[in-house]
């Protein structure tokens, strides 16, 4: 049959998707937790430094990750990855009770890097196994079966909060990366070894970052990440501002931020089984990339015409709901032609280290403005979001040219 859909490696994306419901199943505990904490120690006005810490944690991460790669494969790497997470995360919850201040910190740090770290490579096998024919149909629902389980976190972290507090939450998380694991390495027995994987031979380096210059769309998509993580950080700091000053009780917060997560959750699972995959079918990839940035333009502009909780708290689960369904669906199809170390390498040194070192140069630039005039007006959170969801745009033209049948 034309366009048919081969079982094996459906059922290994699939068996994928599991692994990631347990991944942010998990997630949602921490980053609920951790910001709760982190406020509680710190004050929100200190998010912006610790953000701009996140990438040297991601960057140890991602230079263990090649060394890893390169020694042990694709499949030992995801495993090794996912356990020692679990491990560190569970010393964080110990240190809680002894060093709260730092705890919280490193944990807030180990949350940003961990999550990018191993979602990437659940994306590298999905982008390996899978044809472009059968990512524009399945890569929406996989998204949809990672959502439930960040659904469920999001409500659990809601419910669980006022009754056992916030710290445990944070062994949960520890715990669930144990199913995520055991998933992911079902996922390459289904599978099997990721297309190329024989013939890289490490040839371009643990980071592969001379394949920047031989295949552009990786600088094209490395802008993508850098814009797109600017506007998700202020408009990060513009929610938390307002809920800081709106809920100043730390458990109270966290469960208000759980509940808030399960809704952002449950409108990208809509995205993601109904939305996207009716979107690529039928709209140019070079469409899709370009109108994605007008809707956070227009978010932003709600901000800046009414700044208040309501409005900042719907311009931040707009642009995650997309971020989390049709733009990072769309994106994925960018890597597909591409050889497997631009796949499972450069890949990450964008998705994971581009992602976080976005978030920490925009939050540190944040900080210093902060520190040098005193609180920003909350005005300029959403005006810096629009200014980069323009330049957004004007990137995904390009990066759509540089693919193959992008814009078919």
């Amino acid at each position: 049959m034309k366009d048919s859909i081969e079982p094996r490696p459906i059922a290994a994306a699939v068996a994928v998707g599991m692994a990631a419901f347990f991944l942010l199943f998990g997630y949602e505990a921490v980053r609920s937790a951790s910001t709760s904490l982190f406020v509680t120690h710190y004050g929100a006005e200190s998010l912006p430094w610790v953000m701009a810490l996140s990438p040297v944690g991601t960057a140890v991460m991602l230079l263990g990750y090649g060394l890893c790669l390169t020694r042990l494969g694709a499949r030992q790497t995801l495993v090794v990855t996912s356990l020692v997470s679990s491990t560190v995360l569970a010393l964080c919850w110990a240190g809680l009770s002894v060093a709260g201040g730092p705890a919280s910190a490193l944990l807030y740090v180990l949350r940003e890097g961990y999550i990018v770290l191993i979602i990437e490579q659940y994306w590298s096998f999905i982008n390996s196994t899978l044809k472009p024919a059968e990512a524009r149909r399945v890569n929406g629902p996989i998204c949809g079966l990672a959502s439930v389980g960040a659904i469920l976190g999001g409500l659990a972290v809601g419910r669980l909060a006022p009754l056992l507090g916030t710290q445990p939450l944070v062994l949960i998380t520890a715990i669930s990366l144990l199913p995520a694991a055991a998933f992911g390495l079902y996922a390459y027995r289904l599978g099997g070894t990721p297309r190329g994987e024989r013939d890289s031979g490490a040839r371009h380096g643990s980071l592969a970052l001379d394949l920047f210059a031989k295949h552009r769309v990786l600088v094209h998509v490395g802008l993508f990440i850098l814009l797109t993580q600017t506007v998700s950080t202020v408009l990060d700091l513009c929610f938390n501002g307002f809920l800081a000053d709106a809920i100043p009780g730390q458990d109270e917060r966290t469960a208000y931020l759980g509940n808030f997560y399960a809704l952002l959750n449950g409108g990208a699972f809509f995205m993601q089984f109904i939305v996207t995959p009716l979107i690529l079918q039928r709209v140019s990839l070079r469409h899709v990339h370009m109108g994605i940035p007008i809707v956070h333009i227009l978010a932003a502009v709600l901000v800046i015409v009414e700044p208040r909780l309501l409005t900042a708290a719907v311009a931040y689960i707009v642009f995650k709901t997309f971020d989390y369904s049709l733009f990072r669906a769309a994106k994925e199809l960018l890597y597909m032609p591409l050889p497997f170390d631009a796949r499972y390498r450069a890949k990450e040194v964008i998705d994971a280290f581009g992602y976080r070192a976005s978030k920490g140069v925009t939050a540190g630039v944040v900080g210093i403005a902060s520190s040098a005039v005193g609180i920003l007006p909350a005005v300029t959170y959403p005006v810096v979001a629009l200014l980069a969801a323009l330049g957004w745009q004007r990137v995904a033209h390009h990066a759509t040219k540089d693919t193959s049948g992008g814009g078919e």
